[in-house]
């Protein structure tokens, strides 16, 4: 007898798309926990990439930046300028 997993299989995109929602569209407050913030991204990451959701490590990284409230643009332009080369576990 089959499961009803595979009765009724449940596209990966129903999954994927509240994921990357929450990823793209997850911003920074003004004047909140920079620490918070990078933990929620990252935990948002490894979901990402438990549901194989195809982005890279500069794609990760580009999308936390620009996360980041304009208070944080000169760390930004140092993180570009200087070439810094970060791991999403870094």
């Amino acid at each position: 007898m089959l499961c009803m997993k595979e009765e009724n299989p449940v596209p990966d995109r129903h999954i994927r798309y509240p994921a990357t929602t929450a990823f793209f569209g997850n911003k920074m407050a003004e004047g909140s926990s920079v620490h918070s913030h990078g933990i929620k991204m990252l935990s948002l990451v490894k979901k990402l990439e438990d549901l194989k959701a195809g982005l890279d490590n500069d794609m990760y990284i580009d999308v936390i930046l620009q996360s980041l409230p304009p208070s944080n643009d000169p760390f930004i332009i140092n993180y570009n300028m200087n070439g810094l080369e970060k791991s999403k576990t870094s």
